[in-house]
């Protein structure tokens, strides 16, 4: 088929071997957190074993624990394409970090400024700038969709971001429908007008090449969990603008970035995994790339032979469900618009609710969700009250075999 070494990259991930009812289980639930290989297991639980300490002492393993911070910073710099390790934050997860982020920003707005969101994003990426937007006295302004498609609405974006504009806060990739937005577009419109960019890149991170220069934001979040890694945060922000905002802090903390808004001790458990992680990735592009391969270009190797390969298998999925009578797909749906897609599909049947039929495909060892997935908006917008849709989510260890005995499944489940 192509070249993609699947099953030495299911191989590092022990639970992929998991039975139930005798049967192997698949695992299409990636989009609300990805299995994890073995070396993120290994790397965690040797740092809990023999370097926890906290830091800033003389005392090994404090030194140990230092360097593992600086490593990791260093390690998702080059995961994001910035030049500067001290720009990355950690906390506890992505949403957590953004309300952190929005509490600063508000203390700099007022009544005369306008804060945009999209429709399409994951509440994480929304409620915090609404409450942001309550705490300053800005105006909150939302882009919205076009629901043939799920993706933003052109006119809405000119009408929506303008010279009162302060803030966009957009996301990459839609965690229910797939569409990957055209990031660098809106962020090239908001600075025209000087506003700046927040960009949720959790969804999108394990799918493709994460380049903050070429989206062109000022802000970017992600989730380790998301793509291999542990349960944690990233948050990226312009080194100026994060050494100046006025985030809350203790007395005790630093001035310095990153740590000034690193509030309270970190899980340096969740770094050395965060660490492993990446190296994961990198891994994969050694795969398929060459051996000695600098680990920002063994990523960009990885993610193009990832992309490549989970193509393959979102279109499969697509034209599967399709063929069957009465499957609404809540996305792109033309395979010749593949680069606007991730490889998460979403749909609905009327015969059955998401939830029945994620219910029948659980019996089955065939891991989904159903929901809205908490991208609220969309699921308004869609009128799909609170059922929501059921949603597949590939990722790289994911098989075309998975893929023809999850469409089996299905068509005997929808008759």
């Amino acid at each position: 088929m192509y070249g993609f070494p699947v099953e030495e990259v299911r191989g590092a991930f022990p639970g992929l071997t998991r039975k139930i009812n005798g049967g192997r289980a698949i695992f299409f639930d990636g989009p609300g957190g990805s299995q994890v290989p073995q070396s993120v297991a290994n790397a965690v639980g040797n740092y809990l074993l023999h370097h926890n300490a906290n830091t800033g002492m003389s005392f090994a393993t404090s030194r140990e624990t230092d360097q593992l911070i600086e490593e990791t910073m260093r390690a998702c710099a080059d995961f994001l394409g910035c030049e500067n390790p001290r720009e990355v934050v950690f906390g506890q997860n992505m949403t957590s970090l953004n309300i952190q982020l929005a509490s600063a920003l508000s203390r700099t707005w007022g009544e005369d400024d306008e804060v945009v969101v999209t429709r399409l994003d994951h509440d994480g990426n929304v409620q915090p700038w609404v409450l942001a937007a309550e705490w300053s006295g800005a105006t909150l302004r939302k882009i919205d969709v076009n629901p043939d498609d799920c993706t933003l609405d052109p006119s809405s974006i000119v009408e929506s971001i303008n010279e009162k504009t302060t803030l966009v806060a957009v996301g990459a990739a839609s965690n229910f429908s797939g569409t990957v937005n055209d990031v660098r577009e809106i962020a090239n419109r908001a600075h025209e007008f000087g506003a700046e960019v927040v960009v949720d890149a959790v969804h999108y991170a394990p799918h493709r090449l994460i380049d903050i220069k070429e989206m062109g934001c000022d802000y970017l979040l992600c989730s380790p969990y998301k793509f291999f890694g542990p349960h944690q945060g990233i948050l990226w922000g312009r080194a100026d603008r994060m050494a100046e905002l006025p985030v809350a802090k203790l007395r005790v903390s630093t001035e310095g970035i990153p740590f000034r808004w690193m509030t309270g001790t970190q899980s340096y458990e969740g770094l050395a995994g965060t660490l492993a992680a990446i190296e994961h990735i990198a891994w994969v592009g050694r795969k398929v790339g060459r051996e000695e391969l600098p680990r920002r270009e063994a990523l960009s190797a990885a993610f193009k032979a990832i992309e490549s390969h989970e193509n393959e298998l979102c279109w499969q999925i697509v034209e599967g469900l399709m063929d069957i009578e009465g499957v609404r797909i809540w996305g792109i749906t033309d395979s010749n618009r593949s680069n606007e897609r991730a490889p998460t599909v979403s749909f609905t049947h009327p015969s059955k609710t998401a939830s029945e039929i994620a219910d029948a495909l659980a019996e089955q060892g065939i891991f989904v969700w159903a929901g809205n997935f908490y991208a609220l908006e969309l699921s308004e917008a869609l009128d799909l009250g609170p059922e929501g849709a059921l949603r597949i989510g590939v990722l790289h260890y994911n098989t075309t075999e998975e893929v023809e005995r999850f469409l089996s499944v299905v068509r005997d489940i929808l008759g």
